[in-house]
């Protein structure tokens, strides 16, 4: 059965190489990584490589729930694209493209079966806008 796919995308006012460190690097993605203010990632594991793992603890911040988010990435190209698959079986294409001075990115996810997908594109889409403005809020 084919997968839904969905796509997000922001446009992010920073360098290539700010855009890359914060969206790779454990230190900056227990910052933004989150859907809303009640929820944070006290922790992130990144082994950026094909074949590499990652692990993002994702928890509301009253200890009421929480969750691994963890795959395994297939293709990374420095400041071009990432790719990986989630321990679900999903996979996750994302690509960062330079132009007029930001950078911009596209998420395409396969959605899963049990929310529905504007919830979950809703999610995603929130967890990228804190992305964003966490970045931009970063000193070049």
């Amino acid at each position: 059965m084919e997968k839904t796919k969905v796509t997000i995308q922001a446009a992010v006012d920073a360098s290539m190489e700010k855009v890359w460190e914060t969206w790779t690097e454990p230190k900056h993605i227990i910052h933004w990584n989150s859907a809303s203010d009640d929820w944070h990632s006290p922790s992130a594991m990144n082994d950026l490589k094909p074949g590499g793992k990652f692990s993002y603890r994702m928890e509301a911040k009253d200890g009421s729930e929480g969750f691994d988010f963890t795959g395994t990435y297939d293709e990374v190209v420095p400041y071009e694209k990432i790719s990986y698959t989630m321990d679900d079986d999903r996979r996750v294409w994302t690509t960062f493209t330079e132009r007029d001075g930001k950078v911009f990115i596209e998420s395409i996810f396969e959605a899963e079966n049990t929310f529905p997908v504007e919830m979950q594109k809703e999610g995603w889409q929130s967890i990228l806008n804190r992305y964003k403005a966490y970045t931009e809020s970063q000193n070049e």
